[in-house]
């Protein structure tokens, strides 16, 4: 940006005018504006955090067995056995049970793995957990929301949600 001196002086400078703006009360700058955001950002804060506290309340059922192998055949428990350790989110612990899910209740399947780590895509960070596995064969084929789905994702299912078959 070659400017020439001359073109430069000519400018007005935006600086020197907003004393006046603040001073008339024009210009659309509210001064409660800043305190309006910081409460609504407050009061949004304090009720998620509220919330997230009132759900974290041990839901029944919610207890973890002995660490499943490979090869472990599982049964699948009911939908009911399942929803009763579900907060209001559909989530037990951070892992959500999906509509989806529903097909395989009450059936028989096998570990293919237990999952120690995974990418989680909303934020690309390597996240570790516990309790959690896969199931041989048993994943997404896409949702209702977004439709049909070509990536054929696995499940992940909570040690909770899972028994071990006889």
């Amino acid at each position: 940006m070659d400017e020439r001196p001359e073109q430069r002086d000519s400018l007005p400078c935006q600086i020197g005018s907003v004393p006046n703006l603040i001073l008339s009360g024009g210009g659309g700058i509210n001064p409660l504006a800043d305190v309006w955001r910081w409460g609504r950002r407050f009061l949004k804060r304090r009720g998620n955090y509220l919330l997230n506290c009132w759900s974290r309340e041990a839901p029944p059922g919610g207890e973890e067995g002995a660490p499943l192998l490979p090869g472990t055949r599982v049964r699948v428990k009911s939908e009911a056995e399942i929803r009763a350790t579900l907060n209001r989110w559909n989530q037990l612990k951070g892992c959500a049970f999906m509509n989806e899910m529903l097909p395989f209740c009450d059936s028989r399947q096998t570990v293919l793995k237990p999952v120690a780590r995974f990418l989680d895509e909303r934020d690309y960070r390597m996240k570790k957990c516990r309790g959690i596995y896969l199931l041989e064969g048993v994943y997404c084929s896409g949702t209702v929301d977004f439709g049909s789905c070509d990536r054929t994702c696995f499940y992940f299912w909570r040690r909770e949600w899972l028994e071990q078959a006889e």
